[in-house]
């Protein structure tokens, strides 16, 4: 039960930073709204948010944590610590030299984000590159507390590290509120704001590490076995481990092609996928990275597989009725959270097909958070980079084929094109990952799967049945006030998922199902 609660105390903390979250993105759609400038302000923070997404959440922390549990398996204290000065060091030199590079070749970085925006010569490219020049050094600052992190959770200690994206959502609802009226361009306070977060966000990991007297004394150490060992398997999962985020950034690229707004849609659509992704799926997977990691270091594969059953059950369970949900109420979350002032109804139309996109895709973004651990984990590389090469020209030409039938259809809203896209990429990664961990005997599933199946599907249609009977029209919901909405959204959503938990114990599910493995 250690791994179940060690999830919820790590999901708990998520659900705070998402909650703020949303309250973030509510303030900037009622500031900014979905605007040109807005769309340069995304774009700029996307950039140094896909590489920490990159970098430090994906690529370096999968590397770094399995090898910083097997030192610290190895019961040599000096050895740890001497692990954790050079890893510090080297990483803090390497992103000081690309932090001087994106700041001083802003526009040429920019330029291969938004290539529409540079070709076009449009006003949100230069605006953008401004405040890009801003945010960048927050890969310099969110990659060192990512260190901090995984040294942390290595430890058990997985609450501050989670609750750490706190002060983002806290910083740029600052910096909208107080600082946007006082600058001659109000949405550059934003970027200020992520500059502020990134320098919090690392000062609050320093008195849980020295504590645990693993503070780093940065020391460059590109000879270094263990920072050789840990840039070896860097290489390979820069790709592997973050294919989603890839996916998700081409579809911001082609996305400066079409109308202006397309990239906020996109925003506040993915900003509300992150939530159950955010919640469930990176902690799950934060949570089961040391512990196969570990299991993986003492030789016990049923333990291994064990956990990694567990975890996809639970995955399941909760993923599945989260993406119906998203789907059937993505117009009235839109409409409750941002459909305020400078935020149309035409914006809750556009962002609504692209959330309604996205979320079909989310069993498959969480099943790869899963999954992708069972590789990292045992310092297997190669396998998941593979699959996500696959995934990733999957996703390039299924982009293409949508956005351009889209197009020649006449459909109103092309970049639901894009979303549509990522989710299949995501169901190609993941559907790779689950056969290549099975064709090497790494995974056998358990038995009782087909109670779980049968009353998960169960939960599900009674849910669907129930939200599709209460919804309204979303211009309806757009004549109520805040309050009204906010009240009404509750109450289909904790109807609904009592409705789902209900039929999912009448179809045979307990909680002794989930035990197993959990531990």
């Amino acid at each position: 039960m250690q791994l179940l609660k060690s999830t919820a105390k790590v999901g708990a903390a998520t659900i705070t930073s998402r909650v703020l979250g949303f309250i973030r993105d509510m303030v900037l759609a009622r500031y900014f709204g979905a605007t040109g400038e807005t769309d340069a302000f995304f774009l700029a923070f996307k950039i140094p948010n896909f590489m920490r997404r990159l970098f430090a959440e994906g690529s370096f922390s999968l590397a770094f944590v399995p090898v910083l549990s097997e030192v610290r398996a190895a019961g040599d204290p000096r050895a740890l610590k001497d692990l954790v000065d050079h890893v510090a060091g080297t990483l803090m030199g390497i992103l000081l030299a690309i932090t001087a590079i994106g700041i001083l070749a802003a526009p040429v970085v920019l330029a291969i984000f938004a290539p529409g925006w540079a070709i076009e010569g449009r006003e949100e490219f230069g605006l953008s590159a401004e405040m890009l020049r801003i945010t960048f050094p927050y890969i310099l600052l969110i990659s060192l507390t990512a260190l901090a992190g995984g040294i942390l959770n290595t430890f058990g200690r997985f609450l501050i590290p989670a609750l750490t994206p706190v002060l983002l959502n806290l910083s740029l609802i600052a910096a909208a509120v107080l600082l946007s009226t006082r600058i001659e361009v109000p949405v550059k306070a934003l970027a200020w704001g992520v500059l502020l977060a990134g320098i919090v966000q690392l000062a609050v990991q320093v008195p849980a590490l020295m504590r645990l007297g693993l503070m780093p004394r940065p020391r460059w150490g590109w000879r270094h076995s263990g920072v050789r060992k840990i840039l070896r398997l860097m290489i390979p999962t820069l790709i592997g481990s973050s294919v989603a985020q890839v996916n998700l950034l081409l579809d911001t690229v082609i996305a400066t092609f079409l109308v202006s707004g397309s990239v906020s849609w996109l925003y506040y659509s993915d900003r509300l996928l992150e939530f159950p992704l955010g919640v469930f799926g990176v902690a799950l997977s934060t949570v089961i990275l040391p512990n196969l990691s570990l299991k993986f270091a003492r030789q016990n594969p049923h333990g291994f597989s064990a956990t990694l059953d567990w975890a996809l059950r639970l995955a399941l369970i909760i993923t599945l009725p989260a993406a119906l949900g998203l789907a059937v109420l993505a117009s009235p979350i839109l409409v409750t959270l941002f459909q305020y002032d400078a935020f149309q109804m035409s914006d809750v139309d556009m962002s609504a097909l692209s959330l309604s996109a996205y979320a079909a895709g989310l069993p498959a973004f969480i099943a790869v958070k899963v999954l992708a651990p069972g590789f990292y984990a045992r310092q297997d590389t190669k396998t998941p980079v593979k699959i996500a090469v696959i995934a990733m020209v999957s996703n390039m030409v299924l982009n293409l084929i949508f956005v351009l039938s889209l197009l020649a259809i006449g459909f109103r809203g092309p970049h639901m094109g894009l979303a549509l896209a990522s989710s299949a990429a995501a169901y190609i990664n993941a559907g790779l990952l689950y056969r290549m961990l099975r064709r090497h005997g790494v995974y056998q599933p358990e038995a009782g799967w087909g109670r779980v199946l049968l009353a998960v599907g169960a939960g599900c249609v009674g849910m669907v049945a129930f939200l599709g009977w209460q919804t309204d029209a979303p211009a309806h919901w757009a004549q109520w006030g805040a309050s009204s909405r906010t009240a009404h959204l509750a109450f289909l959503i904790a109807v609904g998922a009592a409705v789902y938990a209900v039929a999912m114990v009448a179809g045979g599910l307990r909680l002794r199902h989930l035990e197993k493995g959990a531990s």
